[in-house]
This record gives structure tokens, sequence and C-alpha cells, in this order.
């Protein structure tokens, strides 16, 4: 039974993230984002969500670094609920969420949130925040790729070289985009060199480093463990720089009700309200570890892109007349 499976992702969730950290300056006087009411009453008492408990799937980089633990104790203060986090990568935060046991995905492959709107799993979806991937490796660097100004050119190098490269093989969003990069080098990676390890981003970049290995991170994780490890970054992305293909956006979205009428629709669209106002995306932006930005909020602008709620390239039937 859904409900049942519900139970367990939470139970998973308990362990992996605990929303106990706080950020008593994200909410404002109206409780952040205009999410408080005209008549005084609290945001919880408004949605009529107090005592509930919204699941949300995620990304791993989102709990390595720490980033939730700063921010959800805001929300379930406000609201009066439990957020039970659960960071499994995209593709099985998505596929939990298919599944029907999440309410709300926040992932970083735009791809895979396409087809999952396509598919009519999730609505409303936001554009949230941005940083970018970067290639680490070693400091001897014996494929030669430091300063390469293409992420494709410096896999094709690493693939010649035969150097050790550590793919977290996952589906994650992190693997997705290791993959479209090698496709893009034209390199069809194997052998004893390429060793996929099925892992989170943490977890990947302590084999790397472990082996003396190339891998492809997300900047924030690897900022929040490079004083643990001895890999350096060798390959920037745009936020240094580097090449756009390179930037790693992420999105929040909530399940469809429609769908799964046991999603706690209400209470998810009042964390996307939440975590998008301009409040939280501040918080966010101002979110750091060892002096360093991971997070660049994207969700408030000045010139808003609608293209962010539909799966790219799809239009109305008006649209087409």
């Amino acid at each position: 039974m859904p409900i049942q499976r519900r139970r367990f992702v939470a139970a998973l969730g308990a362990g992996a993230i605990a929303s106990t950290a706080g950020c008593s300056s994200t909410s404002g006087d109206d409780g952040g984002g205009g999410n408080g009411t005209d008549d005084g009453g609290s945001p919880a008492e408004s949605v009529g969500v107090a005592g509930e408990t919204l699941t949300l799937t995620t990304t791993t980089s989102t709990y390595d670094t720490g980033l939730l633990d700063e921010i959800h104790t805001d929300f379930e203060e406000m609201y009066g609920v439990t957020v039970d986090a659960v960071a499994q990568g995209t593709g099985a935060a998505l596929e939990t969420a298919r599944n029907g046991d999440s309410d709300i995905v926040m992932v970083h492959a735009r791809g895979l949130e396409d087809e999952f709107m396509r598919n009519g799993y999730g609505v409303n979806r936001r554009d949230l925040m941005f940083n970018d991937f970067v290639i680490v490796g070693p400091e001897s660097d014996p494929a030669g790729i430091q300063g390469t100004g293409s992420a494709t050119e410096a896999l094709t190098a690493i693939a010649e070289a035969e150097a050790t490269f550590v793919s977290r093989g996952d589906e994650s969003g992190t693997h997705t985009k290791e993959l479209n990069l090698w496709e893009a080098a034209g390199t069809d990676p194997g052998g004893d060199w390429y060793q996929e390890t099925g892992t989170g981003m943490g977890e990947a970049l302590n084999i790397a480093n472990q082996q003396g290995a190339y891998t492809l991170s997300d900047r924030g994780t690897f900022i929040s463990q490079r004083s643990e490890i001895d890999l350096t970054i060798l390959v920037q992305g745009p936020i240094e720089d580097g090449p756009e293909i390179l930037s790693n956006p992420y999105g929040v979205m909530a399940v469809n009700p429609g769908v799964h009428e046991n999603a706690n629709y209400d209470l998810a669209m009042a964390y996307i309200g939440w975590i998008t106002s301009p409040g939280v995306q501040e918080a966010i932006s101002e979110y750091q570890v060892n002096g360093e930005q991971l997070f660049f909020p994207e969700a408030v602008s000045e010139d808003p892109n609608f293209q962010q709620y539909v799966p790219e390239g799809w239009s109305s039937e008006s649209d087409d007349e």
C-alpha cells in the first residue's frame, strides 16, 4: 500500500536528514514570502496543515552540504509540521514520488524533471537555485586536464590516459550530467579505469580521494568536504567562468494529487511558496561552508523565465493553432 511504503521512506529520511538546525531570519514579519494571514492567524491555521508531515525526496547534495538542516526548522515552526527529507539522488527521488511515496521533490536534472511532468506526476514546478559542476582529481593530475576550458575535452583526455575515474553510477542528477558529458565527448567509458560506485556524492568523493581518481562533483558538496579530502578542482564550471555545460540548476515541484490522492498537496504548495519566497531565497544565498557560498538563489527574478513551469518544448493546443 502507498501509505505503508511512505512510512518506510519516512523512516529512511529520519536517518538521512534531521531538520533540526534553525534559520530564524528567513520568515519575516508575515511568515515569509507572503504566507501570513490577514486576520492575524498563523500560516498553519490558514493552510490547515498543523501536525502533518511533508515527505520531501531530494538529491544527496542538499543533504551532504547541510543546506536543508539549516533552513527547515523555520518552515516546521511556521506551519507546525514535520519535514521528512529523504536524500536519494535525483533518479531515485523522482521514482519514489512516481510511486506515490512523497509529496514533493527537489532535484537537479531538468531532463528527468521534464519527463516526470510530461507523464503527469509533477505539477507547479519552480526554479529554485543553482550552482555548478566541477571536475576534480588529484593534484598530480595524470591526465593533464588542469585548466582545460572544455569539460568534454577533459573527459576525453581522462579516457585516453585511462586514468581512474569514479562515477556515481546511481542515476542521480550528477550521474545524468556525467553521462551527457561522455556522450557529448563521443566517448563510451568502460574498463578497469572507470569505476561505478552506486553511491551518493559525498561517498563518491571519498572513494575518488582514496584512489587518487577523477570525478564529477557539484561544487557545493565538494566545498563542504574539501577540508577532509586531498582532491582539487581541475576544471571549473560557469560560476568561475568555466563552460556553461557544467551548469547545475535545481528545481522543486509538487506531486500531482490527481495521480496520487494521498499526496499532501496543500503542504507541498505551502513549502514551495515558502522556499521560493524572498526571505528564504536570501537564506539560501547566505548559507556558507568554510566561508564559501554553496548555492545561488534563482526563484526571485525581475525577469522570470516562465518556461520553468512546463517541460521543455511544451505548448498548449491553442499555441499550435
